[in-house]
């Protein structure tokens, strides 16, 4: 009989194991992953980043910008982009280059990545394709996370920064503790537990989001439950105008989505309440962030918070807006026009 019971523990520790272990990602040019299809560059540490430009030509542009996608997308994706008028890139001498984060679409994982890691990778990015001395950034959604980054480690390199409904860290320092609780138990339920699981138990956060015992994080399933009702109305031109999942993820949902949500959730080591400092004291630049107030996914009243706490931030805040703001028509070309020229209070018609 122990001998029975040592063969069945033995067993479901194998079975454990095997559960919690992500597969191998099918890392791009590789012989069992995807082709290479995008323009790449190669890191010092020897990993590519995959990009892609959008606009006049960075030799010629007057404003180079990066852009930082959102969870489940990729470098395709630039919501700014979306139903910009015929030639505004050519009127403002723009060029944009979006990339995919590591693990994304072509670009090679990074099992080691940290905040200041994908900080430096843009830098690097920016340096080889020569965008300049300084350079505009501008993240969406949990990519805006790197916006925080980019201001806390190379704010010597921007010309200027944009925030779109930044996902916001409950872990970070500097919140009330009852605005933090108020804001947190808001989340749905499985929201609330795959973000603990993620903050206190990491490397469970492949089994926790593919086993089907309890639901995992709503943004790894893609649940419509998060969506406010602008969000339902702009879904339609999302689906049409994003690159589908499968590309965003073709090299595994571990080292896309999966590491995406531990570096966000995880503990950095700065708080953007706390640590940072206007990187444009004498107004040769600006950082603005952007939220809707039905946005539900990003709490609204703890940008409020950040906001107050950061004056030297733009805040626009949109009334009647979720989180896929970004993509409403003549959004993106207000985005734009405000971080290149600084204006505080442009106008906008929020639900268009």
């Amino acid at each position: 009989m122990f001998i029975v019971l040592v063969i069945l523990l033995m067993a479901l520790l194998a079975w454990a194991c095997q559960a919690i272990r992500p597969p191998p990602p099918r890392i791009c040019g590789s012989p069992s992953g995807p082709p290479v299809t995008a323009p790449r560059i190669k890191l010092r540490d020897g990993r590519h980043l995959a990009y892609k430009e959008h606009g006049v030509s960075r030799e010629v542009a007057r404003f180079n910008v990066i852009y930082i996608h959102g969870f489940r997308t990729c470098r395709h994706d630039v919501v700014i982009a979306v139903n910009l008028p015929p030639g505004f890139f050519e009127e403002l001498g723009l060029c944009v280059v979006s990339y995919d984060r590591p693990g994304y679409g072509e670009s090679d994982p990074n099992p080691k990545q940290t905040v200041k890691s994908l900080v430096l990778d843009i830098e690097e990015l920016a340096d080889q394709l020569g965008l300049g001395s300084k350079f505009y950034v501008i993240g969406n959604s949990i990519g805006a996370q790197l916006v925080w980054g980019c201001l806390k480690y190379i704010p010597h390199r921007l010309a200027g920064a944009t925030l779109l409904a930044p996902v916001v860290n409950y872990w970070w320092q500097g919140f009330p503790v009852n605005l933090l609780r108020e804001a947190y138990h808001r989340e749905l339920a499985q929201d609330q537990w795959a973000l603990r699981v993620t903050h206190y138990i990491p490397w469970l956060t492949y089994w926790w989001n593919s086993q089907k015992w309890f639901p995992g994080a709503s943004a790894v399933l893609g649940n419509v439950n998060t969506l406010s009702p602008h969000d339902v109305q702009l879904i339609s031109k999302i689906v049409g105008t994003k690159m589908s999942k499968a590309q965003a993820t073709q090299q595994g949902v571990f080292e896309s989505m999966h590491r995406t949500l531990m570096i966000g959730v995880g503990n950095w080591e700065f708080s953007p309440l706390m640590d940072l400092e206007n990187p444009f004291p004498n107004n040769e630049g600006s950082v603005h962030l952007w939220q809707g107030d039905g946005d539900r996914i990003v709490p609204v009243k703890l940008q409020r918070y950040i906001a107050n706490k950061l004056p030297w931030i733009k805040y626009h805040e949109l009334p009647g807006s979720g989180h896929f703001f970004p993509c409403a028509v003549g959004m993106g070309e207000v985005v734009i026009r405000a971080l290149l020229s600084g204006d505080k209070k442009p106008t906008f018609d929020c639900i268009g």
